[in-house]
């Protein structure tokens, strides 16, 4: 393996924590995985977009961020491999979707102030897929406050998503259109990501159909 810190990230439903829990099987990794189930703001944001948006984003930003750096100060980056199933500039992701250009300017100064702390990932992977099967994905897994969720939302969060890669990548950022795998079913799909992920990338989006 090339890399000590690896990053797993995508849409809503595109199986980001799934994968992220098998390679840290796999290949003995300390695992970073989001921890939002107790978050008071999510089910009220689905419900009441506005009114909850930005105490949302500065909640994860802020549980992110502490996270983040406690994990990272007490792990090797040089001698263990980490894997997360979430990179911190999701937050600058989500709060250009979900706030309002006086709410993300804000929201952004905060953002940069973090950011600065934190080491970046040597690899950062999305898992790109579909909207419908985005959906499907969702359903199956039966958060109930996410079963509404509109195309019109994930759509533009996978612009977001893809624009920032654009714009920002300064590390290796591996794009894998994951359509056609079910590497949580399929052991075959897993090797095939495992495998792609063993390989060096240039810096920035390295686009690959899987």
């Amino acid at each position: 393996m090339h890399y000590n810190f690896i990053a797993i990230e995508g849409n809503i439903g595109s199986g980001k924590t799934s994968l992220a829990k098998m390679l840290g099987e796999d290949m003995k990794a300390s695992l970073i995985l989001e921890e939002f189930a107790d978050n008071p703001f999510l089910p009220k944001f689905y419900k009441n977009p506005e009114k909850y948006a930005f105490p949302l984003e500065l909640s994860f930003l802020a549980e992110r961020y502490h996270q983040l750096k406690e994990r990272l100060a007490n792990t090797s980056l040089f001698s263990e491999l980490i894997v997360s199933d979430y990179y911190i500039a999701k937050s600058m992701i989500f709060s250009r979707t979900n706030l309002s250009k006086d709410e993300y300017r804000l929201f952004q100064k905060m953002f940069e102030i973090m950011d600065a702390n934190l080491p970046r990932p040597d690899l950062l992977v999305y898992l790109y897929k579909d909207i419908d099967l985005l959906q499907e994905n969702i359903k199956k897994r039966g958060r109930h406050y996410e079963q509404k969720i509109p195309d019109d939302y994930l759509i533009k969060v996978q612009e977001s998503y893809l624009n920032y890669i654009r714009q920002n990548a300064k590390m290796p950022v591996l794009v894998i259109d994951t359509n056609k795998l079910d590497f949580v079913e399929n052991p075959q799909d897993y090797e095939r990501l495992h495998y792609l992920l063993s390989q060096r990338y240039a810096p920035g989006m390295n686009h690959i159909t899987a």
